[in-house]
């Protein structure tokens, strides 16, 4: 597709949080730069001041505009409400492709596109979504049924992982439908490196404050290089989310409040200098952007193998460790503050070299378009 473009994009997502977030900005802002008439639609419940702010930013280069509508989160009456809306748009702004990310994304763009009438191509990327539920349990049976239910809907699928591509393969089945995965990616910008604030404390992690993220298995690993050590290392956490108030409580009942520090949300840069290594204890991902936003920086990273975390880490896989093992992050944690001098340094150079090949803005969204 040549930089002249008159293609026509319509992104449909729920939440503007987070990597999901993140990853329709890029897309939408290069997009727009390179000659595309590009739309977005949002829910209008979350995303707060920050969400705002980045939506106010980048409305200006929106050919097809900015609307948002409540979204929620589950299953719901609700969703009739905004598919209509989805619906509406697309009937609206007659975009070439209406490009939905995220579970719920996923099914507006999808079911709008067939209420709407419109010829437009259907493009999904799932971001992990339904995905990351546990199998077996009733609510991966249910997304699953829905997933299977609307994916002759689908044109496109845009897999951010090829973790996730496997997940539909498993617990959907096959598809007609063309498949790409396409790892998302970081700007040249993010390569500079960050170095720690003299008076950081030990680990940081950043992220979402709710259980699929493993924000408690980090306490509870924290604790126990407590326990076993004379040394009292401090941890930050960055972010919000529905569980603050439990590992809050969490932390006080391990005898870690003194040593825990939760400080809200804040752009990951200005995060990295309170932490010198950070921690992604997470149990399910698809291709997480705090993962690279963190080896693009040459930030120290102990992780997990969750997802397509791997793929990220790729020739430098074995560093990752089992997710939901408190007794192995607490060892990589001890061991971490153990490190020689320039050992996390080597470290992390590498696997910034690595990314540095295969996970740029650049080359994500050519394989998008």
């Amino acid at each position: 597709m040549s930089s002249g473009s008159s293609l026509a994009v319509l992104h449909v997502l729920r939440a503007p949080v987070g990597g999901l977030f993140r990853h329709v900005l890029d897309l939408a802002r290069e997009q727009a730069a390179r000659g595309c008439k590009v739309g977005l639609v949002a829910d209008s419940l979350t995303g707060g001041p920050r969400g705002e702010a980045a939506i106010a930013a980048l409305a200006p280069a929106l050919a097809l505009g900015v609307t948002r509508v409540p979204m929620p989160r589950n299953p719901s009456v609700a969703d009739l409400g905004a598919l209509r809306h989805v619906a509406s748009r697309i009937g609206r702004t007659q975009p070439d492709v209406v490009h939905g990310h995220g579970s719920k994304g996923g099914v507006y763009a999808r079911c709008g596109r067939l209420l709407s009438g419109s010829k437009a191509i259907v493009a999904y990327t799932p971001h992990g979504g339904s995905f990351n539920f546990h199998p077996g349990s009733l609510s991966h049976r249910v997304y699953m049924t829905i997933e299977g239910a609307i994916r002759p809907l689908t044109d496109i699928y845009l897999f951010e992982s090829a973790f996730v591509q496997g997940k539909m393969r498993d617990d959907v089945g096959a598809t007609k439908a063309l498949q790409r995965v396409v790892h998302n990616g970081v700007s040249k910008a993010e390569f500079e490196p960050v170095v720690a604030a003299p008076d950081a404390d030990d680990f940081l992690y950043m992220g979402e404050l709710r259980e699929v993220k493993g924000s408690d298995t980090l306490l509870d690993a924290l604790a126990l290089v407590h326990a076993r050590s004379a040394r009292r290392p401090r941890l930050t956490l960055v972010g919000a989310g529905p569980d603050e108030a439990a590992l809050r409580a969490r932390a006080a009942s391990l005898g870690l409040a003194p040593y825990v520090t939760f400080a809200g949300q804040m752009g990951p840069r200005q995060a990295y200098r309170r932490g010198r290594i950070m921690v992604v204890p997470s149990r399910a991902e698809s291709l997480p952007y705090v993962v690279l936003e963190t080896a693009a920086a040459r930030v120290p990273i102990i992780t997990t193998v969750a997802g397509g975390i791997a793929e990220v880490f790729g020739p430098y896989a074995e560093r990752l460790i089992p997710f939901g093992d408190v007794e192995r992050l607490a060892q990589r944690m001890a061991a971490a503050l153990d490190a020689p001098p320039g050992e996390l340094a080597r470290e992390a150079d590498e696997l910034a070299a690595f990314v540095a090949i295969g996970f740029t803005i650049e080359g994500m969204f050519e394989r998008i378009l």
